[in-house]
């Protein structure tokens, strides 16, 4: 007891009165960096063990100089022995995580594992940062409760949200983007469709007219242009851009491709039909933003003219009613 004593004094006076909680707190952090790899250390799949000795085998065969491979190892691959804990566990959040950083304009491999990294390597720097700036706080004067809280934990949480805040606001400009520019492109392919072109001739040109205007709508043509040409289906493709654009106005248009293609109809007319409905939709937008302007209007107004035209309306009514008030004798 007195060695304990004498360690805790010892800290209180080197470290000020949060000396005690500092040194748990870093000796937790050294025993988590310990422990981390061992935690972190994945298991051997057979199926592994299985193709290493297929290519062993194959090596064997071809003789003992080994081709080097095509494409260096990315930045995600070095994350491998890390993705039990990087990545979500189950193929319901998985497919949810990538469907997220996909329609936000991330397309990688290993986009999910890199976000996951770097969230948590934020929020542990973030979270050092304020642990490390209340422990300058404690030693130069005492620091309470609610400033122990606020800049010894906040800094952590903030550092790990925000990454997220990050890919919400890229996933909703990325997609205000696509609904802004989906009416002109859809006015451009029906041109293209009338002029004699294919459908995918068509999306092809759209995508290389649209790029200075509307990058990502121009990269999302691009792109069913591009697998259509590697001789996939027609109908998954344009089912893939409806998930990854995530846009209703763009499921709808390519409803409408589906079905013109499943019954035999002309592709022109529907075009047409739908292209004359996006322009429609694209003026009622207008016109309810600016039926909201008035109400917007209306708050300001209230909050920045209304006060200052009560203080010289009623303040002289008010100060002569103080004045007589202060001057009146019983």
């Amino acid at each position: 007891m007195e060695l304990i004593d004498t360690i805790n004094a010892l800290l209180i006076e080197k470290l000020g009165p949060l000396g005690p909680l500092a040194a748990v707190g870093f000796f937790g952090f050294l025993l988590i960096l310990v422990t981390l790899p061992t935690l972190l250390k994945r298991r051997v799949d057979p199926l592994s063990k299985l193709r290493d000795a297929q290519r062993a085998a194959n090596g064997g065969a071809t003789g003992k100089s080994q081709a080097k491979p095509l494409r260096m190892g990315g930045r995600g691959e070095k994350l491998d022995k890390f993705a039990a804990f990087l990545e979500p566990q189950t193929e319901e959040e998985m497919t949810s995580a990538r469907l997220k950083l996909m329609r936000a304009g991330y397309r990688g491999k290993h986009a999910v594992r890199t976000f996951h990294a770097i969230q948590f390597v934020l929020g542990v720097t973030f979270l050092l940062l304020g642990a490390a700036y209340v422990l300058y706080k404690s030693t130069t004067g005492e620091i309470n409760t609610t400033e122990l809280a606020l800049f010894g934990v906040g800094p952590g949480i903030a550092g790990y949200f925000l990454p997220r805040y990050w890919i919400e606001r890229r996933l909703q400009m990325r997609q205000q983007e696509i609904q802004d520019g989906f009416p002109d492109a859809l006015d451009m392919l029906l041109v293209c469709v009338e002029a004699g072109q294919s459908l995918d001739q068509g999306i092809l040109r759209v995508s290389r007219e649209i790029a200075i205007g509307y990058p990502a709508l121009a990269e999302e043509l691009s792109t069913v242009s591009a697998e259509v040409k590697a001789g996939k289906e027609k109908t998954s493709v344009l089912r893939a851009f409806a998930d990854r654009a995530g846009v209703p106005d763009v499921s709808s248009f390519v409803t409408v491709m589906i079905q013109s293609q499943t019954f035999g109809t002309s592709i022109a007319e529907a075009l047409r039909v739908y292209a004359s409905e996006m322009r429609d939709k694209r003026v009622m937008r207008a016109e309810e933003a600016a039926n909201k302007l008035p109400t917007k209007i209306t708050l300001g107004t209230m909050m920045f003219t209304v006060p200052p035209l009560l203080i010289v309306i009623v303040g002289p009514s008010v100060y002569a009613m103080v004045e007589a008030f202060a001057n009146f004798k019983i």
